[in-house]
């Protein structure tokens, strides 16, 4: 057979496939094609603070600028763990606009000017400082607080009486818009994390509030059950850390729940929160819900973030977690 008589019009199959290996190539996903047409600020090579050259093949063939440019879309616990890796991206992380960002997206509602003149009389015009020493709430992950309670069963053969231990979580979710979502459930985290959003449905069972953080730490919030009766539920919380700039835990200080006329409830036009900001700790303004301060379920809540929720401890069964002590 001669090679003339032997074309790609007889062989279909070897187009499509030659095809099929084009389309591969050409539909790969390129994520540098996003810096395209963005105006890249210089930066201080750090190769001027050394006498050497930078061993690392990563720093040969990635410029500082475009370092500066990933390092800007991490978030700041990302940063945190990206200055772990080497003493370039150490000082690269420091750099004040990375944490200028971070510091006017966390506190927004405060506003630009405030922030500005709050770093500047407060904090030595550190943005890094501001973000380490000023009291925020982690909004890159949930805070669980563990509770365990013993629950005695009935008789058994008239002999012994069972006892059960009864774990269950409390669950909250941050936003810096001063919304928050809350959940109990004796699910574990790695479950849960799942449905922490405002698109759950209603048999998630997760409520939606409001919250204001002090200056000093404290947290009031407010969240309204739905049902055949209204119940408000109000909780106090102080924010901690267990290392600085953590903010890592929360330490509860009351949780109260009490009743509110529905009648005034359809009339309000503000949040929740502002709606009960002038009540009483014992005031209730339905007498069929009377105002009940808890003094259970108060163990103080952990961070744990979106990326350790499945690796978390606790995931663990309760037979396992005797152990565990938030600190």
């Amino acid at each position: 057979m001669a090679s003339s008589d032997v074309s790609s019009e007889n062989w279909p199959e070897f187009n499509s496939l030659d095809r099929l290996r084009s389309m591969r190539y050409i539909a790969a996903d390129r994520p540098w094609l996003t810096l395209y047409g963005i105006r890249v600020q210089p930066v201080a090579p750090f190769s001027s603070l050394r006498s050497k050259p930078d061993p690392a093949l990563i720093h040969q063939c990635l410029p500082d600028e475009l370092l500066f440019e990933i390092f800007a879309r991490m978030s700041p616990y990302t940063l945190g763990r990206a200055a772990c890796v080497c003493r370039k991206w150490k000082y690269t992380v420091r750099n004040p606009t990375l944490w200028r960002n971070a510091c006017l997206k966390t506190w927004q509602r405060v506003g630009m000017e405030a922030n500005y003149r709050m770093v500047q009389s407060l904090y030595d015009s550190s943005w890094r400082k501001m973000w380490m020493q000023r009291p925020r709430i982690q909004n890159e992950g949930l805070y669980v607080s563990r509770n365990t309670y013993i629950h005695t069963g009935m008789a058994e053969w008239q002999f012994t009486k069972t006892v059960n231990v009864v774990c269950y979580y409390r669950y909250l979710r941050f936003f810096p818009s001063g919304k928050f979502l809350y959940k109990i459930s004796p699910q574990k985290i790695k479950d849960v994390v799942k449905c922490m959003h405002f698109r759950a449905s209603k048999g998630d069972c997760v409520f939606k509030g409001d919250y204001i953080l002090s200056e000093d730490g404290q947290i009031e919030m407010a969240l309204l059950y739905p049902g055949h009766r209204y119940t408000l539920v109000r909780m106090r919380l102080r924010l901690r850390s267990t290392t600085p700039g953590a903010n890592n835990r929360l330490d509860v200080l009351k949780i109260l729940t009490t009743g509110v006329n529905a009648t005034e409830l359809r009339n309000w036009k503000g949040s929740v929160l502002e709606l009960v900001e002038s009540w009483e700790e014992d005031e209730t303004h339905d007498p069929e819900v009377p105002a009940v301060s808890h003094s259970r379920g108060l163990t103080p809540f952990v961070f744990v973030s979106f990326d350790e929720a499945d690796t978390s401890v606790l995931n663990l069964p309760v037979e396992k977690m005797d152990y565990f002590v938030p600190g």
